[in-house]
């Protein structure tokens, strides 16, 4: 790999060599590396472009990485990986992909994730995405995830997007057992003419399954960002959904919250806030030596970098009733 790949490779996974555990690597639409454990097995798909990762039964404390990167202008690929993963095993999986376009024409990759997350299996989910170049072709990048959780089973999914991708779409929808659960945060950034549209999609099926969906954004000059949360809640479940989005210059941003509870035991809750930065935060930051725009990237940064959670409990009729004590996360940073 080149100085540009491997640059590429520590923005997206944090990779500064080769990782430890089972991984996959692919560069401009070739393997450029991989490794298997005994309990991680990693298999090219024969029908069309992709991987098969099948984790065991049980597997405890290993990861798997499976970056992309893209330095060949113009190129265009669809990337199919399944993740299959044995009951009772906990496993950490980053992926993530980015992209150098030194020319003129567009690069872009499309892939689609698909999960089977078995019985009280446990996972972690990271996912970035990055684009650099000096070249006039934009950076497109547009994933699909989809979910399947069988019961007991949690998901952790973390989506992060903060520079240099001109254009994306991603598509996440998710299904889940009794007393599954499923936690996404997602953070993103954009600038100039940069476009960006997310929607997920989470269905309640089984008893106690819960969902807490939370993305934060800034969207700056002339952006435009919509972001898309439907939770369908299907049985006795919890699902809370929450946006808050920091808007500047003529950027735009659309937030489109849906709730469907199809049960009298589902509780759901939404949020959603859209704003500028306060004035009196970059006056009090300029007072310290900070320059308006120093002070704004400040205050831009730690908003992104800070968790969100909701202050008012979607169990709360039924923590009451039951008089158990919940779990769900009750802290919530102010940033307007």
């Amino acid at each position: 790999m080149d100085q540009i790949q491997r640059t590429l490779l520590e923005e997206v996974a944090d990779l500064h060599g080769v990782p430890a555990g089972a991984y996959n690597i692919r560069a401009n639409g070739q393997m450029a590396g991989r490794n298997t454990t005994a309990n991680i097995d990693i298999i090219t798909k024969e029908d069309k472009s992709g991987i098969d990762i099948r984790i065991k039964e049980g597997t405890k404390n290993e990861s798997v990485h499976i970056p992309v990167v893209l330095s060949q202008s113009g190129m265009t690929e669809m990337v199919y990986n399944d993740f299959y993963i044995g009951d009772n095993a906990d496993v950490t999986i980053i992926a993530g992909c980015g992209i150098h376009n030194g020319g003129d024409a567009a690069s872009e990759h499309d892939g689609i994730h698909r999960f089977f997350i078995g019985r009280n299996a446990r996972v972690r989910y990271v996912e970035k995405h990055y684009g650099e170049g000096d070249g006039k072709g934009k950076r497109i990048l547009n994933p699909t995830t989809e979910v399947t959780m069988e019961e007991g089973s949690s998901l952790e999914m973390e989506t992060v997007q903060i520079k240099g991708v001109d254009s994306t779409i991603r598509k996440t929808v998710a299904d889940l057992a009794a007393g599954a659960g499923i936690v996404i945060k997602e953070r993103l950034l954009t600038h100039g003419n940069q476009d960006a549209e997310s929607s997920i999609i989470v269905n309640l099926n089984g008893e106690d399954a819960s969902a807490n969906v939370m993305s934060r954004s800034v969207a700056k000059e002339d952006s435009r960002q919509k972001f898309i949360s439907v939770i369908n809640g299907n049985s006795r479940c919890a699902g809370h959904t929450e946006c808050d989005a920091i808007i500047i210059g003529n950027a735009k941003i659309q937030a489109v919250p849906e709730l469907t509870a199809n049960d009298p035991d589902a509780a759901l809750i939404h949020e959603a806030a859209i704003g500028k930065i306060a004035g009196e935060q970059i006056i009090k930051l300029m007072t310290l030596g900070l320059t308006e725009a120093e002070a704004e990237e400040q205050i831009i940064n730690g908003f992104l970098k800070q968790q969100a959670y909701s202050h008012r409990c979607p169990h709360i009729l039924r923590c009451n009733m039951r008089k158990r004590m919940c779990v769900w996360p009750i802290k919530k940073q102010k940033i307007f």
